[in-house]
């Protein structure tokens, strides 16, 4: 096994946060890829993460955010297992940042768990409707396709993070990044947005825009 040069190792370490020997392993067994060796981190990181589901998170923070002319607004309570995590700049940045995405983005629900089943069960009774006669031959392979389409529509933890520039990343997926960096259980308890006045319609249709143009 070739040697890591130690510029490999810092980087990867300054990227992801990780020990020195965990980011030296994974650059071995991924054959000096950063890339490959970020998501062997994130593996071992989600796994040691998940060994925690039990643990209380009652420490953290509200993020509070509330759009131009004060007519949007949201809050989300972010969720870890210390004080030191809960008073850190990336818990505060991200808990904000989940409050910009509930505003722009109107989530219902915060987990697939949490929406109604007669719900659950509408949404399927309408995308049956939607089929054709010879794709409902085959509805049992498009239909789950069609669900979790509607579940990122209407689920929090589903929802592509707005917040994300290259857009790959669910809401639920920037949390697991924040609990493998910090090696605490981070969630979401709850989320509330409001919206006020006449017109509303027409200042939430440019909300997302304005949400991306400012971390563009």
């Amino acid at each position: 096994m070739s040697k890591v040069p130690p510029s490999l190792i810092k980087q990867l370490r300054e990227s992801t946060g990780a020990g020195m020997m965990d980011c030296k392993e994974a650059l071995e067994e991924s054959g000096g890829s950063i890339e490959q060796a970020i998501e062997i981190l994130r593996k071992k990181g989600l796994k040691s993460v998940s060994k925690r589901a039990g643990k209380t998170a009652a420490e953290g923070t509200v993020g509070v955010y509330s759009h131009a002319g004060d007519q949007i607004a949201a809050l989300v309570e972010l969720n870890c297992e210390t004080d030191f995590v809960a008073r850190g700049e990336e818990f505060k940045a991200l808990a904000r940042g989940v409050a910009m995405h509930v505003a722009a983005m109107k989530p219902l629900y915060l987990t697939e768990e949490a929406v109604p089943q007669d719900v659950v069960d509408k949404e399927k009774e309408i995308a049956m409707e939607q089929l054709t006669d010879v794709q409902k031959q085959s509805a049992d392979k498009i239909l789950p396709g069609k669900m979790r389409k509607f579940f990122e529509e209407v689920v929090l933890l589903n929802q592509p993070f707005i917040m994300d520039k290259e857009g790959n990343k669910t809401v639920k997926q920037a949390l697991e990044e924040l609990s493998v960096k910090v090696g605490e259980k981070v969630m979401v308890r709850r989320f509330e947005r409001f919206e006020v006045g006449e017109g509303v319609e027409k200042e939430v249709g440019n909300l997302a825009a304005d949400v991306a143009a400012m971390i563009t």
